[in-house]
């Protein structure tokens, strides 16, 4: 395995993680500011009312985007396959 092998793989690691992550770390820093804007303004200090709307907006962003995330990992996967007989060399 060369190094420019390496370091593109590497690469391809990381965007590919970032941007399955991208949906769900956004959601939950959106809903985080939103809840944290109101909890500024109404005054109200609850820990429960940070956690809750967090949950269930994660959990949703999760469910909507499992088809993509699938997807992405599954070509992410098939593209480390195609490129096993390249490390060989």
């Amino acid at each position: 395995m060369t190094l420019e092998l390496a370091v593109d793989i590497m690469r391809n690691l990381l965007q590919t993680a970032l941007l399955l992550a991208i949906p769900i770390l956004g959601t939950a820093t959106v809903v985080g500011l939103l809840v944290s804007f109101i909890q500024s303004i109404t005054s109200l200090q609850e820990q429960t009312l940070t956690f809750v709307p967090k949950l269930v907006c994660v959990s949703l962003a999760i469910v909507l985007s499992a088809n993509f995330i699938l997807k992405t990992l599954t070509d992410f996967c098939i593209s480390m396959f195609n490129m096993i007989p390249n490390m060989a060399q």
